[in-house]
């Protein structure tokens, strides 16, 4: 069927309704679709101010909470509410939080997930008790656990504390007691009750005792017992002391039998005393460890000092016994012993004890044939200075000997002991040895009763004269002596021979003038060395006597090994040249060091030149020339008349003898200078002319009484006790009488009546008194210095005049005339 059709231009109400339906659906949509986008956009919009409230509230709080200091505490949001989590250390802390966070946000928005630490359990106190005892009783102080029985533990401390009694001053505290606690208390307690007089201190499983006790015994009876009774877990420490006992007397004794030394008794008075003593033992021979007391009760401070002396002393004699008793030494040897080595060590001891301590030295006597054994003063003079050993009158004389002899030769090593029976005149024939030695630079004297000894080496040709002359001089005629002197040209200052620094001086002045000079890398000779050597051989010419090293050096070039062995070569080279060319070689010595000792640096042409050299070198100062012959014994007595000759003129400082310094004294003084004056700036103190009057010889029995005048010369005693030294002063002297004659004098004077007629012959004139000394010879003298053209030499006694007067008076007539002739003197003569 055919469908219908319309007009166009009809209208059809269906199209249109249709139409106008889809119009409408069309509409409705794009509303849902605009409305659906509205929702989503303002769902979106709410979720962006959620998250940024939340963030937002997260960044306050955390602020609030780290500005509280809470930084234990975490935070976390969820929209409006603020989660707080975290372990607080306590229920504070965790307030503290919360506060802090709803101070940033609102407080019903904060939740609460904190927890908070558990509490730890509580800890027992540190318990300690002190048990203090001494003769008064036992006080207790400390805390203890509760559980202690405190009755039962004072109960216990009243037993302990005897007749005294106990102070309680124990806390308790409600905690149980600590591991090993019980057991330390029960040591505590027997050690309080044991030591009389300390303190105990007990803590869990330790206890600490410090004690004084009565002495050695007690202190280990107690260290024992304590030591013994401390149980198992415990810890026992102990600072126990004893005091040290009054020991009297305070006593060393040493014996030595001739197989060793033993100790009999020691006692000291510190450890460092103790020590230095067992030291010395055991240095001297003591095999076995003696027990030496400490206590209190020593006579000085220098006990161990004395007691070192007197141990050093008993191991120099071969038998013997020293006791040092407090402040007193006794120092005893059988016969056996030598006398003078007895005397050298009894010297020794003496002067090295402390002023406190007194020595008495007895050497059992020998038997009856050895009984005349004479008294006996060594000396030995070096170019160091001089040795004494022997004996010598007292002390007063020791110091004027040992005086001179240190300003004469420089260092004097003095061992005299004072022993009062050596013959009269003894230290005068002792200052007349001295004097004869002046000219020698190395010798011996040997003093005895009858004989002085003299042998040695001078550098004078006159020197046996000389010392004749001075013996002479000083003991007047009659002394009997053997002189054997021999004359070395090396010491004789006339012929100014150099020294040994001189020679060297010389060898290096010419190698530096004309050198020696050798190829490169070889031992041989530069060119033509005769001139070099001719120069380096007339610089040995007066030489030969010294040993000298020819030095040879390289540069660096090279090994070490090849240098060595060069510079030896070389340093032997120059050694045969000499020897070839007529030089003194026989002292002379080579040696390479190689590139060991450079004089500059090796990094320059210059340098290496420089430090490739022959230098010299002197090895030892005295010459090794063969000592001359000593000269043949001349043997002879002093005569009359003899006078001190001129002081020696200055010896070479090199040799051991003091440098110029004062000019010799003039010769009513001769003697009392050194040999080329005192050294500059020493104070020692010298003895001037002392030599008895014209007369017999000093060692006859009508000989005048030199010691005496020794004595009177030394010093007399001065108004406060004191020895006065050098003269007296002007004023204070009165005359003494002439001395009365004694029954023999009378008796030998009516014997000789028949010869009065001599008295009548011409007597010699006076002496001069010192004032026409001083006048005379241009210097000033004062009672205890002789000043000579300005210098000042300090002396002990007055000068003598010439023919053996005294400037003091009461010095006693000699044979003869001379001093014993001349009225007193008065004080304006006096110096």
């Amino acid at each position: 069927m055919a469908r219908p059709t319309h007009e166009p231009d009809a209208p059809q109400p269906a199209l249109q309704r249709r139409r106008a339906r889809r119009r409408s659906a069309g509409g409705a949509v794009a509303a849902v679709v605009v409305l659906g986008l509205a929702g989503a956009g303002a769902w979106g919009a709410g979720q962006l101010a959620a998250d940024l409230i939340e963030q937002r509230s997260a960044r306050d709080v955390r602020a609030a909470l780290d500005a509280a200091g809470l930084d234990w505490a975490h935070v976390a949001t969820d929209g409006l509410q603020v989660r707080l989590t975290g372990t607080a250390p306590d229920e504070i802390a965790r307030f503290r939080a919360a506060t802090a966070a709803g101070t940033a946000v609102d407080a019903a928005r904060v939740r609460d997930a904190m927890t908070v630490t558990p509490p730890k359990a509580v800890q027992p106190p540190a318990f300690r008790v002190e048990l203090l005892s001494n003769d008064q009783g036992i006080s207790v102080i400390g805390l203890a656990p509760a559980g202690l029985d405190q009755a039962a533990l004072i109960a216990r401390l009243e037993r302990s504390a005897g007749a005294g009694r106990v102070t309680d001053l124990l806390d308790l505290a409600d905690y149980p007691a600590p591991p090993a606690w019980d057991a330390a208390l029960d040591l505590g307690v027997q050690a309080a009750g044991q030591a009389r007089r300390g303190k105990v201190s007990v803590t869990a499983g330790a206890v600490v005792v410090t004690a004084i006790t009565d002495g050695a015994a007690e202190q280990a009876r107690l260290t024992e017992a304590l030591t013994r009774a401390t149980p198992p877990g415990v810890t026992l420490t102990t600072d126990i002391s004893a005091p040290r006992p009054v020991i009297t007397p305070f006593t060393l004794r040493l014996v030595h039998t001739g197989a060793g030394l033993r100790i009999d008794a020691c006692s000291a008075d510190t450890d460092a005393a103790r020590n230095s003593i067992l030291s010395a033992a055991a240095a001297a021979g003591v095999d076995a460890q003696p027990d030496c007391a400490l206590g209190l009760g020593a006579p000085s401070p220098q006990w161990g000092a004395a007691a070192v002396a007197v141990i050093d002393a008993l191991a120099g004699l071969p038998a013997g016994s020293v006791t040092l008793t407090d402040a007193a030494v006794a120092l005893d040897a059988p016969a056996t012993v030598p006398q003078a080595l007895f005397d050298e060590q009894a010297a020794r001891l003496e002067q090295a004890l402390p002023d406190v301590f007194s020595l008495t030295a007895t050497r059992e006597q020998p038997p009856a044939a050895d009984d005349a054994t004479p008294a006996v003063f060594t000396a030995e003079v070096t170019p160091d200075g001089i040795r004494m050993r022997g004996r010598i009158t007292d002390e007063r004389m020791r110091a004027a000997v040992e005086s001179l002899a240190q300003a004469r030769f420089g260092t004097a090593d003095s061992a005299l002991r004072a022993d009062g029976t050596v013959p009269s005149g003894w230290t005068v024939r002792v200052i007349g040895a001295l004097e004869a030695m002046a000219q020698l630079r190395r010798g011996t004297v040997t003093v005895t009763p009858d004989l002085i000894r003299l042998t040695g080496v001078s550098g004078s040709r006159n020197a046996s004269a000389e010392a004749a002359q001075r013996l002479g001089a000083r003991l007047g005629p009659g002394a009997r002596y053997e002189l054997a002197i021999a004359y070395d040209e090396r010491l004789d200052p006339s012929l100014g021979l150099p020294t040994g620094a001189d020679c060297v001086a010389r060898l290096n002045a010419a190698q530096a003038a004309t050198p020696v000079a050798f190829e490169l890398n070889r031992a041989v000779f530069d060119g033509d060395p005769a001139p070099a050597l001719a120069g380096l051989a007339g610089a040995l010419a007066d030489c030969g006597d010294f040993r000298i090293e020819i030095g040879a050096h390289t540069d660096a070039q090279g090994s070490d090994s090849f240098n060595a062995e060069l510079s030896s070569d070389r340093a032997q080279a120059v050694l045969a040249a000499l020897g070839q060319a007529g030089a003194p070689t026989r002292n002379l010595t080579a040696h390479g060091y190689g590139e060991s000792d450079p004089v500059a640096a090796n990094d320059t042409d210059a340098g290496r030149a420089a430090n490739r050299r022959i230098a010299f070198r002197l090895l030892a100062e005295t010459p090794v020339n063969p000592v001359p012959a000593p000269a043949a014994a001349v043997t002879g007595v002093t005569a009359e008349g003899a006078t001190l000759p001129p002081a020696p003129a200055p010896a070479p400082a090199a040799e051991g003898v003091a440098d110029a310094g004062l000019p010799a004294l003039p010769p009513a003084l001769a003697g009392a200078a050194p040999p080329g004056g005192a050294r500059p700036g020493a104070a020692a103190t010298i003895m001037t002319d002392l030599r008895p009057a014209t007369g017999p010889a000093a060692d006859s029995p009508a000989a005048p009484d030199h010691e005496a005048m020794a004595q009177s010369e030394v010093g007399a005693e001065s108004d406060d006790g004191a020895e006065a030294v050098g003269g007296p002063e002007p004023g204070d002297i009165e005359a003494e009488p002439a001395p009365e004659p004694s029954a023999d004098e009378m008796a030998a004077d009516e014997t000789t009546a028949g010869d009065d007629a001599a008295d009548t012959a011409p007597q010699p004139p006076l002496p001069p008194t010192p004032d026409e000394i001083a006048a005379r010879e241009g210097i000033a003298l004062r009672p205890a210095e002789i000043t000579v053209d300005g210098d000042r030499i300090t002396t002990p006694v007055p000068p003598v005049l010439p023919g053996g007067a005294a400037s003091t008076a009461g010095l006693g007539g000699a044979p003869g005339g001379g001093a014993a002739d001349r009225p007193p003197p008065r004080p304006d003569d006096l110096p």
